[in-house]
């Protein structure tokens, strides 16, 4: 029994120490990030292949990288000099950054367009007297008189209920001009 438990101590020992072996996860963290990328087309009966693997720029070659050779070991140079082989660094880091900002910023609107499908039916009131301009006769007579009184944008709801209303002004001055115009064209 005691030989079991002291087993299973050196064991737990020997993995937590390959675990917390700070130069054993800086090795792995740099290779990552790296890769050696070699692009070996087809060669007599052996099919084109793609071979991937993470070695130091100087070791990015056809010989480093391409494990098992399919080749036998006389047309290995052959084989390695139409290989294409290519060394490959990325930032996973920057990749992650970039890619939570994109996602904080699409939740963001997501979000703030949820507040306004939810609010702007409170802010909105109905107002019997906007209806959509169908000629120039009935906007002189639907056009309401708005207050302008000193009590008048004392919120930021009021103040923006307020911009609101000039900007349909505007558009409605602006379809009856265009109308104008368009009748003295015609």
């Amino acid at each position: 029994m005691h030989n079991i438990n002291s087993l299973r101590t050196s064991c737990e020992h020997s993995v937590s120490g390959e675990l917390s072996d700070p130069a054993a996860e800086r090795y792995a963290k740099n290779f990552e990030d790296v890769r050696c990328k070699c692009i070996c087309p087809p060669y007599r009966n052996i099919s084109g292949n793609i071979y991937n693997k993470n070695v130091t720029q100087k070791d990015c070659t056809c010989l480093h990288v391409v494990e098992p050779m399919p080749v036998p070991g006389y047309d290995v140079e052959a084989y390695c000099l139409l290989c294409e082989c290519k060394y490959e660094e990325r930032s996973s880091n920057t990749i992650k950054v970039t890619i939570i900002i994109y996602l904080s910023v699409v939740g963001a609107l997501l979000l703030y367009m949820l507040f306004l499908l939810l609010v702007d039916p409170l802010i909105r009131k109905h107002d019997p007297y906007t209806q959509p301009l169908h000629n120039e006769e009935d906007s002189e007579e639907m056009r309401p008189q708005a207050d302008s009184g000193p009590n008048r944008g004392n919120t930021v709801l009021e103040r923006v209920e307020g911009a609101q209303q000039r900007w349909k002004k505007q558009v409605q001055e602006q379809r009856k001009t265009v109308f104008d115009r368009h009748k003295m064209l015609s």
